[in-house]
């Protein structure tokens, strides 16, 4: 009778411990997925910074058109080409602004855009983290035995330039 006790409390706890374990993959899916959600949006601000500060006044219409294609381009990019595309509008914003004394009416656009490339930054880092810690996680043997990640995908890595430009 003890024999089967010890293997029934085993039992309950390899089954506590199996559902912990699926519980925090979850979580962490989940993570991802937030992490992923937040990116995006800081991707969006920065974009409609650089919009607007292509449309100020006192900017070089070259640069404008260029920041502006750059800014398009990269909020209409489809999944497979959003890095790329993101990496170009960093290259652009640089290229734009570095080295350039701009006029002091721009200086609200400017800092609204180096507040928007600071949130992309910190956005790409936390994203990026939680998906090494979920890729961490799936590499257990006992998640890969009993296939606790169910049909989830195995998330990715969002690899851009996000370099701001100097100010």
């Amino acid at each position: 009778m003890a024999l089967v006790a010890a293997i029934l409390l085993v039992l309950v706890l390899l089954g506590f411990y199996l559902s912990w374990r699926a519980t925090r993959l979850d979580r962490l899916h989940h993570r991802v997925e937030t992490a992923r959600a937040a990116l995006d949006a800081a991707l969006l601000r920065r974009a409609a910074a650089v919009l607007g500060l292509a449309a100020a006044d006192g900017l070089d219409p070259a640069v404008a058109r260029s920041l502006a294609d750059a800014a398009n381009s990269a909020r209409r990019a489809g999944e497979g080409e959003r890095e790329l595309a993101e990496s170009e509008l960093s290259r652009t914003l640089r290229g734009s602004l570095d080295g350039a004394e701009p006029p002091d009416t721009l200086a609200p656009h400017l800092d609204e855009v180096a507040v928007a490339a600071r949130g992309v930054h910190l956005a790409r880092v936390f994203h990026n983290d939680a998906v090494a810690d979920t890729r961490r996680a799936r590499r257990s043997r006992l998640i890969r035995l009993l296939r606790l990640a169910g049909t989830a995908g195995l998330p990715e890595y969002f690899e851009m330039d996000d370099r701001p430009p100097r100010r």
